[in-house]
Protein backbone atom coordinates (compact mmCIF):
# COMPACT_ATOMS: atom_id res chain seq x y z
CA UNK A 1 0.00 0.00 0.00
CA UNK A 2 2.57 2.50 1.18
CA UNK A 3 4.74 2.03 -2.39
CA UNK A 4 1.56 2.16 -4.27
CA UNK A 5 0.76 5.45 -2.39
CA UNK A 6 4.33 6.21 -2.94
CA UNK A 7 4.84 5.96 -6.55
CA UNK A 8 0.91 7.98 -7.65
CA UNK A 9 2.26 10.90 -5.52
CA UNK A 10 5.34 10.97 -7.35
CA UNK A 11 3.58 10.55 -10.76
CA UNK A 12 1.31 13.48 -9.51
CA UNK A 13 4.04 15.83 -8.73
CA UNK A 14 6.02 14.70 -11.79
CA UNK A 15 3.09 16.55 -13.94
CA UNK A 16 2.40 19.28 -11.22
CA UNK A 17 5.83 21.48 -10.74
CA UNK A 18 6.15 22.52 -7.49
CA UNK A 19 7.58 26.06 -6.43
CA UNK A 20 10.90 26.15 -4.39
CA UNK A 21 9.85 25.99 -0.31
CA UNK A 22 9.42 29.91 0.00
CA UNK A 23 6.95 31.71 2.89
CA UNK A 24 4.18 33.51 1.66
CA UNK A 25 2.13 36.43 3.31
CA UNK A 26 -0.87 38.22 2.75
CA UNK A 27 -3.60 39.82 3.77
CA UNK A 28 -7.72 39.78 3.43
CA UNK A 29 -9.32 42.89 4.42
CA UNK A 30 -12.87 44.17 4.18
CA UNK A 31 -13.58 46.38 1.15
CA UNK A 32 -16.68 48.81 2.17
CA UNK A 33 -17.00 50.42 -1.06
CA UNK A 34 -15.54 47.58 -3.31
CA UNK A 35 -13.10 49.71 -5.09
CA UNK A 36 -10.59 47.14 -4.74
CA UNK A 37 -8.17 48.91 -3.07
CA UNK A 38 -7.46 49.29 0.79
CA UNK A 39 -7.80 52.36 2.30
CA UNK A 40 -8.05 54.37 5.77
CA UNK A 41 -10.75 52.19 7.97
CA UNK A 42 -10.91 49.67 6.18
CA UNK A 43 -10.27 46.44 8.13
CA UNK A 44 -8.49 43.01 7.98
CA UNK A 45 -11.14 40.16 8.09
CA UNK A 46 -10.03 37.66 11.04
CA UNK A 47 -11.08 33.77 10.07
CA UNK A 48 -10.99 33.51 6.34
CA UNK A 49 -9.45 30.51 4.66
CA UNK A 50 -6.77 31.09 2.03
CA UNK A 51 -4.75 28.34 0.48
CA UNK A 52 -1.81 27.52 -1.49
CA UNK A 53 -3.62 24.01 -2.99
CA UNK A 54 -1.50 22.43 -0.14
CA UNK A 55 -2.04 23.81 3.01
CA UNK A 56 -4.82 25.72 4.40
CA UNK A 57 -4.75 28.53 6.89
CA UNK A 58 -6.57 30.93 8.66
CA UNK A 59 -6.52 34.60 8.81
CA UNK A 60 -5.63 36.07 12.06
CA UNK A 61 -7.38 39.15 13.86
CA UNK A 62 -5.68 41.99 11.46
CA UNK A 63 -6.79 39.95 8.36
CA UNK A 64 -2.84 38.83 7.69
CA UNK A 65 -1.91 35.37 6.97
CA UNK A 66 1.18 33.53 6.32
CA UNK A 67 1.52 29.95 4.66
CA UNK A 68 5.01 28.94 5.87
CA UNK A 69 7.39 27.00 3.20
CA UNK A 70 4.75 26.97 1.02
CA UNK A 71 5.64 24.15 -2.16
CA UNK A 72 2.22 24.82 -3.89
CA UNK A 73 1.80 25.08 -7.53
CA UNK A 74 2.16 28.35 -8.19
CA UNK A 75 -1.40 30.08 -7.05
CA UNK A 76 -2.40 31.58 -3.51
CA UNK A 77 -6.63 31.55 -3.23
CA UNK A 78 -9.30 32.77 -0.73
CA UNK A 79 -12.10 30.59 0.53
CA UNK A 80 -14.89 33.55 -0.06
CA UNK A 81 -17.11 33.35 3.74
CA UNK A 82 -20.78 33.38 3.70
CA UNK A 83 -21.93 37.54 3.84
CA UNK A 84 -19.05 38.84 1.64
CA UNK A 85 -18.35 38.45 -2.08
CA UNK A 86 -14.72 38.84 -3.57
CA UNK A 87 -13.54 42.41 -5.20
CA UNK A 88 -11.70 40.88 -8.30
CA UNK A 89 -9.84 37.41 -8.71
CA UNK A 90 -10.71 35.18 -5.68
CA UNK A 91 -6.62 33.71 -6.80
CA UNK A 92 -3.37 35.36 -6.99
CA UNK A 93 -0.14 33.98 -8.87
CA UNK A 94 2.93 33.35 -6.72
CA UNK A 95 5.15 35.56 -8.51
CA UNK A 96 6.57 38.20 -6.16
CA UNK A 97 3.06 40.46 -6.53
CA UNK A 98 1.39 41.10 -3.53
CA UNK A 99 -1.00 38.70 -2.13
CA UNK A 100 -3.80 40.73 -1.05
CA UNK A 101 -7.41 39.71 -1.28
CA UNK A 102 -10.37 42.20 -1.17
CA UNK A 103 -14.06 41.08 0.07
CA UNK A 104 -16.73 43.37 0.51
CA UNK A 105 -19.46 42.49 3.00
CA UNK A 106 -22.76 40.79 1.11
CA UNK A 107 -26.19 39.61 2.47
CA UNK A 108 -25.94 35.52 3.28
CA UNK A 109 -28.80 34.81 0.53
CA UNK A 110 -31.19 32.23 2.40
CA UNK A 111 -32.87 31.38 -1.18
CA UNK A 112 -31.09 31.77 -4.29
CA UNK A 113 -30.70 30.05 -7.52
CA UNK A 114 -27.78 28.87 -10.05
CA UNK A 115 -26.76 27.35 -13.27
CA UNK A 116 -24.52 24.77 -13.79
CA UNK A 117 -23.16 24.46 -17.45
CA UNK A 118 -20.49 22.22 -19.26
CA UNK A 119 -18.55 21.08 -22.00
CA UNK A 120 -18.38 24.68 -23.83
CA UNK A 121 -15.59 23.52 -25.94
CA UNK A 122 -15.34 27.13 -27.27
CA UNK A 123 -13.39 27.79 -30.44
CA UNK A 124 -14.22 30.65 -33.13
CA UNK A 125 -16.47 27.91 -34.93
CA UNK A 126 -18.81 27.61 -31.76
CA UNK A 127 -18.22 30.73 -30.06
CA UNK A 128 -21.87 31.30 -30.35
CA UNK A 129 -23.24 28.61 -28.15
CA UNK A 130 -21.01 30.18 -25.51
CA UNK A 131 -22.70 33.64 -26.21
CA UNK A 132 -26.00 31.94 -25.93
CA UNK A 133 -25.24 30.34 -22.97
CA UNK A 134 -24.21 34.22 -21.83
CA UNK A 135 -27.91 34.88 -22.77
CA UNK A 136 -29.67 32.25 -21.06
CA UNK A 137 -27.44 33.45 -18.01
CA UNK A 138 -28.62 37.11 -18.70
CA UNK A 139 -32.27 35.91 -18.90
CA UNK A 140 -32.14 33.44 -15.88
CA UNK A 141 -30.38 35.65 -13.14
CA UNK A 142 -28.50 33.52 -11.18
CA UNK A 143 -26.18 34.29 -8.07
CA UNK A 144 -23.35 32.34 -9.55
CA UNK A 145 -22.77 29.71 -13.51
CA UNK A 146 -20.80 26.89 -12.55
CA UNK A 147 -19.17 25.02 -15.89
CA UNK A 148 -17.83 21.84 -15.04
CA UNK A 149 -15.17 21.56 -17.50
CA UNK A 150 -13.86 21.32 -21.14
CA UNK A 151 -13.72 24.84 -21.54
CA UNK A 152 -11.97 25.18 -24.62
CA UNK A 153 -12.09 23.44 -27.59
CA UNK A 154 -9.02 21.40 -27.38
CA UNK A 155 -5.32 21.95 -26.26
CA UNK A 156 -4.58 18.26 -25.51
CA UNK A 157 -2.86 17.60 -28.71
CA UNK A 158 -2.14 21.56 -30.40
CA UNK A 159 0.55 23.77 -29.93
CA UNK A 160 0.41 26.49 -27.39
CA UNK A 161 -0.58 29.52 -30.03
CA UNK A 162 -3.67 26.98 -30.59
CA UNK A 163 -4.37 26.44 -27.06
CA UNK A 164 -3.48 29.67 -25.43
CA UNK A 165 -5.77 31.72 -28.23
CA UNK A 166 -9.05 28.91 -27.24
CA UNK A 167 -7.90 29.76 -23.54
CA UNK A 168 -8.13 33.77 -24.23
CA UNK A 169 -11.12 33.18 -26.13
CA UNK A 170 -12.93 31.30 -23.34
CA UNK A 171 -11.61 34.37 -20.82
CA UNK A 172 -12.64 37.23 -23.13
CA UNK A 173 -16.38 35.67 -23.76
CA UNK A 174 -17.15 34.96 -19.94
CA UNK A 175 -15.84 38.23 -19.06
CA UNK A 176 -18.82 39.69 -20.74
CA UNK A 177 -21.59 37.38 -18.32
CA UNK A 178 -23.62 39.09 -15.61
CA UNK A 179 -22.73 36.63 -13.40
CA UNK A 180 -20.05 35.27 -11.41
CA UNK A 181 -18.08 31.86 -13.39
CA UNK A 182 -16.41 29.57 -11.76
CA UNK A 183 -14.92 26.62 -13.45
CA UNK A 184 -13.15 23.30 -13.41
CA UNK A 185 -10.92 21.72 -15.40
CA UNK A 186 -11.73 19.37 -18.03
CA UNK A 187 -9.76 16.39 -19.60
CA UNK A 188 -9.80 19.47 -22.98
CA UNK A 189 -7.93 21.38 -20.67
CA UNK A 190 -4.66 19.46 -20.30
CA UNK A 191 -1.81 20.90 -22.68
CA UNK A 192 0.33 19.10 -25.03
CA UNK A 193 0.45 15.47 -22.88
CA UNK A 194 -0.74 14.10 -25.92
CA UNK A 195 2.67 14.72 -27.66
CA UNK A 196 2.69 12.88 -30.47
CA UNK A 197 0.38 14.74 -31.80
CA UNK A 198 1.07 18.44 -29.95
CA UNK A 199 5.05 17.90 -30.37
CA UNK A 200 4.80 19.76 -26.75
CA UNK A 201 7.88 19.10 -24.11
CA UNK A 202 7.07 17.76 -20.49
CA UNK A 203 9.46 20.52 -20.33
CA UNK A 204 7.12 23.44 -21.53
CA UNK A 205 6.04 25.64 -18.18
CA UNK A 206 2.79 25.10 -19.41
CA UNK A 207 2.45 21.54 -19.70
CA UNK A 208 -0.45 19.86 -18.47
CA UNK A 209 -2.45 21.55 -15.39
CA UNK A 210 0.18 24.98 -15.98
CA UNK A 211 -1.88 26.58 -18.63
CA UNK A 212 -5.20 26.63 -16.91
CA UNK A 213 -3.05 27.90 -13.87
CA UNK A 214 -2.32 30.33 -16.08
CA UNK A 215 -5.65 31.76 -17.24
CA UNK A 216 -7.88 30.12 -14.75
CA UNK A 217 -6.24 29.55 -11.97
CA UNK A 218 -6.03 26.70 -8.82
CA UNK A 219 -7.60 23.72 -10.70
CA UNK A 220 -9.08 22.89 -7.44
CA UNK A 221 -10.40 25.31 -4.21
CA UNK A 222 -13.16 26.08 -2.66
CA UNK A 223 -16.17 28.67 -2.22
CA UNK A 224 -19.02 29.52 0.28
CA UNK A 225 -22.57 30.79 -0.35
CA UNK A 226 -25.82 30.56 1.02
CA UNK A 227 -24.69 28.86 3.86
CA UNK A 228 -22.99 25.67 1.43
CA UNK A 229 -19.74 24.79 0.89
CA UNK A 230 -18.78 24.50 -3.06
CA UNK A 231 -15.80 22.97 -3.86
CA UNK A 232 -14.27 22.32 -7.28
CA UNK A 233 -12.06 19.48 -7.95
CA UNK A 234 -9.78 18.46 -10.57
CA UNK A 235 -10.64 14.94 -11.85
CA UNK A 236 -8.94 14.54 -15.16
CA UNK A 237 -5.67 13.17 -14.23
CA UNK A 238 -2.92 12.37 -16.04
CA UNK A 239 -0.75 8.86 -16.62
CA UNK A 240 1.94 9.76 -19.47
CA UNK A 241 0.30 10.58 -22.77
CA UNK A 242 -3.66 9.66 -21.44
CA UNK A 243 -6.09 11.51 -19.21
CA UNK A 244 -8.35 9.43 -16.90
CA UNK A 245 -10.96 9.89 -14.17
CA UNK A 246 -9.15 10.04 -10.95
CA UNK A 247 -8.70 12.57 -8.24
CA UNK A 248 -5.16 12.26 -7.45
CA UNK A 249 -3.22 12.33 -3.56
CA UNK A 250 -2.42 16.02 -3.54
CA UNK A 251 -5.45 16.82 -3.88
CA UNK A 252 -6.84 14.18 -1.79
CA UNK A 253 -4.77 15.60 1.17
CA UNK A 254 -6.00 19.45 0.05
CA UNK A 255 -9.89 18.35 0.81
CA UNK A 256 -9.25 16.98 3.87
CA UNK A 257 -7.94 20.15 5.09
CA UNK A 258 -10.24 22.24 3.50
CA UNK A 259 -12.80 20.15 5.00
CA UNK A 260 -11.74 20.85 8.49
CA UNK A 261 -12.00 24.52 8.00
CA UNK A 262 -16.24 23.70 7.64
CA UNK A 263 -18.85 22.87 10.55
CA UNK A 264 -19.89 19.40 9.62
CA UNK A 265 -23.48 20.69 9.58
CA UNK A 266 -22.69 22.95 6.71
CA UNK A 267 -24.15 21.57 3.06
CA UNK A 268 -21.52 20.17 0.40
CA UNK A 269 -21.50 20.74 -3.67
CA UNK A 270 -18.67 19.38 -5.32
CA UNK A 271 -18.05 19.86 -9.00
CA UNK A 272 -15.82 18.94 -11.46
CA UNK A 273 -15.49 17.42 -15.01
CA UNK A 274 -15.00 13.65 -15.65
CA UNK A 275 -17.97 12.44 -13.25
CA UNK A 276 -17.67 10.20 -10.29
CA UNK A 277 -20.29 7.85 -11.26
CA UNK A 278 -22.24 7.87 -14.75
CA UNK A 279 -24.92 5.38 -17.09
CA UNK A 280 -23.73 6.89 -20.10
CA UNK A 281 -21.24 4.68 -21.03
CA UNK A 282 -23.57 1.52 -21.39
CA UNK A 283 -25.52 3.36 -23.43
CA UNK A 284 -22.57 4.26 -25.12
CA UNK A 285 -21.23 1.11 -25.78
CA UNK A 286 -17.47 -0.28 -24.93
CA UNK A 287 -14.50 1.19 -27.04
CA UNK A 288 -11.50 -0.06 -27.56
CA UNK A 289 -9.92 2.52 -30.20
CA UNK A 290 -9.13 5.76 -29.89
CA UNK A 291 -9.84 8.73 -29.44
CA UNK A 292 -10.71 8.00 -25.60
CA UNK A 293 -11.42 4.34 -25.00
CA UNK A 294 -13.95 3.17 -22.32
CA UNK A 295 -10.71 1.37 -20.30
CA UNK A 296 -7.39 2.55 -19.20
CA UNK A 297 -4.36 0.35 -17.30
CA UNK A 298 -2.63 2.58 -14.50
CA UNK A 299 0.39 1.41 -12.91
CA UNK A 300 -1.70 -2.45 -13.52
CA UNK A 301 -4.71 -1.67 -12.48
CA UNK A 302 -7.67 -1.72 -14.87
CA UNK A 303 -10.52 1.03 -14.62
CA UNK A 304 -13.25 2.81 -16.57
CA UNK A 305 -11.37 5.71 -17.85
CA UNK A 306 -14.49 7.84 -17.96
CA UNK A 307 -15.69 7.94 -14.50
CA UNK A 308 -12.98 9.01 -11.40
CA UNK A 309 -12.11 5.69 -10.39
CA UNK A 310 -11.03 6.34 -6.62
CA UNK A 311 -14.61 8.05 -6.38
CA UNK A 312 -15.40 6.11 -3.06
CA UNK A 313 -12.43 7.31 -1.61
CA UNK A 314 -13.78 10.90 -2.18
CA UNK A 315 -17.24 9.92 -0.58
CA UNK A 316 -15.46 8.47 2.20
CA UNK A 317 -13.74 12.11 3.25
CA UNK A 318 -17.14 13.77 3.38
CA UNK A 319 -19.09 10.83 4.95
CA UNK A 320 -20.84 12.41 7.98
CA UNK A 321 -21.25 15.47 6.06
CA UNK A 322 -24.79 16.48 4.38
CA UNK A 323 -23.57 16.16 0.76
CA UNK A 324 -26.28 16.64 -1.16
CA UNK A 325 -24.92 16.83 -4.88
CA UNK A 326 -21.96 15.60 -6.57
CA UNK A 327 -22.16 17.71 -10.12
CA UNK A 328 -20.27 16.69 -13.31
CA UNK A 329 -20.10 16.73 -17.21
CA UNK A 330 -17.71 15.47 -19.62
CA UNK A 331 -21.03 13.36 -21.08
CA UNK A 332 -22.66 15.76 -22.56
CA UNK A 333 -25.96 14.59 -21.65
CA UNK A 334 -28.12 15.86 -18.70
CA UNK A 335 -27.77 12.64 -16.64
CA UNK A 336 -28.91 12.22 -12.57
CA UNK A 337 -28.05 9.09 -10.68
CA UNK A 338 -29.73 7.98 -7.71
CA UNK A 339 -28.88 5.37 -4.82
CA UNK A 340 -30.64 4.27 -2.33
CA UNK A 341 -28.49 4.19 1.13
CA UNK A 342 -26.35 7.38 -0.08
CA UNK A 343 -28.33 11.20 -0.14
CA UNK A 344 -25.57 12.15 -2.69
CA UNK A 345 -27.24 12.88 -6.08
CA UNK A 346 -24.85 13.06 -9.03
CA UNK A 347 -25.88 15.02 -11.94
CA UNK A 348 -24.03 15.70 -15.42
CA UNK A 349 -25.15 18.72 -16.94
CA UNK A 350 -25.61 18.51 -20.98
CA UNK A 351 -23.00 20.00 -23.66
CA UNK A 352 -23.35 23.46 -24.21
CA UNK A 353 -21.33 23.00 -27.48
CA UNK A 354 -24.08 21.45 -28.98
CA UNK A 355 -27.06 18.24 -29.06
CA UNK A 356 -25.12 15.19 -28.73
CA UNK A 357 -25.62 11.48 -29.78
CA UNK A 358 -25.47 8.89 -27.35
CA UNK A 359 -25.82 5.48 -28.22
CA UNK A 360 -28.11 6.51 -31.38
CA UNK A 361 -30.52 8.79 -29.02
CA UNK A 362 -30.26 12.45 -29.89
CA UNK A 363 -29.89 14.33 -26.78
CA UNK A 364 -30.55 17.96 -26.52
CA UNK A 365 -28.16 20.90 -25.29
CA UNK A 366 -28.68 22.91 -22.36
CA UNK A 367 -27.96 23.73 -18.91
CA UNK A 368 -29.42 22.67 -15.44
CA UNK A 369 -30.93 25.56 -12.79
CA UNK A 370 -30.53 24.56 -9.58
CA UNK A 371 -32.63 26.47 -6.42
CA UNK A 372 -31.62 26.59 -3.00
CA UNK A 373 -33.96 27.71 0.16
CA UNK A 374 -33.11 27.60 3.10
CA UNK A 375 -29.79 24.66 2.57
CA UNK A 376 -32.44 22.44 0.61
CA UNK A 377 -31.40 21.56 -2.83
CA UNK A 378 -34.09 20.81 -5.52
CA UNK A 379 -33.40 18.39 -8.70
CA UNK A 380 -32.91 21.17 -11.01
CA UNK A 381 -34.22 21.89 -13.95
CA UNK A 382 -33.21 21.81 -17.70
CA UNK A 383 -33.29 24.74 -19.85
CA UNK A 384 -32.69 23.54 -23.11
CA UNK A 385 -30.44 25.76 -25.55
CA UNK A 386 -31.51 25.83 -29.10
Amino acid sequence: MFAASLVLSLATLAQTPLQAPRDLEGIVFVDRNANGVRETGEIGLEGATVSDQHQVVRTGADGGFRIARSTGPGTVFVTVPDGYRIVGSFWRPVDGGPLVFAVAPAATAAEFHFVHASDTHISEATRSRTQLLKAAVDSIKPAFVIITGDLIRDALRVPEGEASGYYQLFQEETAKFSAPVYTAPGNHEIFGIERHRSLVSPAHPLYARGMYRKYRGPDYYSFNFGGIHFVALNTADIDDLWYYGHVDSAQVAWLKRDLETVPLTTPVITFNHIPFFTSVETVNGYMDGPPAPTAITVRGKTSFRHSVSNATEILALLAGRPYPLALGGHMHVRESLFFAGLSTRFHQSAAVVGPSESGGLELPSGVTVYRVKAGRIDDGTFVRLP
